[in-house]
């Protein structure tokens, strides 16, 4: 286990004293959000990745969903109302998030964006997501994420 190390996204939670698991896999060779929940020994279902995506009208949009889904394009862009949406390019997420590939957080991007999770999300009573940094992962409650950034839920896998 590597030292106690504090992402930004650990930084913001404990600002608003808001409790959580911190969980480091930096020392395996997990490169998938499948190899990170078995490298975590965590239910794939309640593990979410982020994704970031640009509606038609330019504005940008966070999907968290299950790590062994996929997001659906359609469902995704009628849930924030969109004609359509598609992915965010690699390169662009740095500079939009301030995370990159493999460490994006819906917690402490460079703005809040609309974000919106898969439904069912709240029926765990934790949920695990990037801690913004490859190696690290968050454990908290829907309730308390919702604390730091709105999220709303709907169907968006395919």
């Amino acid at each position: 286990m590597k030292k106690k190390e504090k992402t930004n996204v650990m930084r913001v939670l404990d600002s608003k004293k808001i409790s959580y698991k911190e969980h480091y896999y930096g020392d395996t060779e997990a490169i998938s959000g499948v190899e990170v929940t078995e490298a975590l020994g965590q239910n794939p279902e309640k593990v979410y990745k982020t994704l970031v995506t640009t509606g038609k009208t330019k504005t940008h949009y966070v999907f968290m969903i299950p790590v062994a889904e996929e997001l659906d394009l359609k469902k995704a862009a009628k849930a924030v109302g969109e004609k359509s949406i598609e992915m965010l390019k690699s390169k662009e997420l740095l500079g939009l998030t301030g995370y990159i590939h493999g460490g994006c957080s819906p917690i402490g991007m460079k703005k809040l964006f609309k974000t919106m999770i898969q439904a069912g999300a709240d029926q765990y009573d934790t949920i695990l997501f990037s801690g913004g940094k490859i190696g690290f992962q968050v454990e908290l409650s829907f309730a308390d994420l919702q604390k730091v950034v709105p999220v709303e839920m709907a169907e968006l896998c395919k």
